[in-house]
């Protein structure tokens, strides 16, 4: 099986072509799918974190708030190592397991959308990696459009590896700033290529 890792900076468009590869049935495993589903209540994941950062993480209905852990865990880096610790040896072993039922199937050809693969040490597990990229404009747009701040967003980009560096060390790399149609045709372009060799 060709497994293929997708990775890229926040707000470079890997949301989108996940959702299109998800309509095109190319068979994909969303790493943020995982996260979200390891943080509902009742997931060991999620007892640990509300031991480790309390019951203000938890929103009155007992569910995980969000954006009370995220203003946490990005104004402390090692609030944040203390959650990557928890999450993301569960998260890799949940894609793994996913990877094994897709090769006992059969599967010629998977994706993986880990937005922190190289931060996580994985890269050598894919036969190709694709950055998804923007330019820092078209990035910085949507991150406010998202009604992030200012400080949030240096915070967000400080905790994850330079954009420059994803696309540096990936094999192939899809740049955003143009139309859908435009993002969509360089994906098919490269799994043409993908499928071929």
């Amino acid at each position: 099986m060709k497994l293929v890792g997708l990775t890229g900076s926040i707000g470079c468009g890997k949301s989108f072509l996940t959702r299109h590869l998800v309509t095109e049935n190319v068979p994909v495993i969303d790493t943020d799918d995982i996260s979200r589903e390891l943080l509902v209540p009742g997931q060991p994941a999620f007892d640990l974190v509300k031991q480790m950062f309390g019951e203000d993480v938890c929103a009155s209905d007992g569910s995980l708030n969000r954006q009370r852990l995220s203003r946490i865990v990005f104004n402390d880096h090692h609030s944040l190592k203390q959650l990557e610790q928890i999450l993301h040896p569960r998260i890799r072993e949940v894609w793994e397991n996913m990877v094994v039922q897709w090769d006992d199937r059969g599967v010629s050809f998977g994706v993986v959308v880990i937005p922190l693969l190289f931060e996580t040490g994985v890269e050598k597990r894919f036969d190709k990696i694709i950055a998804m990229a923007c330019s820092s404009n078209t990035q910085h747009a949507r991150l406010i459009s998202r009604g992030w701040d200012e400080s949030h967003i240096q915070k967000r980009l400080g905790a994850q590896l330079s954009l420059k560096h994803k696309v540096e060390a990936s094999d192939f790399v899809i740049w955003t700033d143009a139309t859908i149609a435009t993002t969509i045709m360089q994906w098919e372009s490269i799994q043409r290529h993908l499928l071929a060799v």
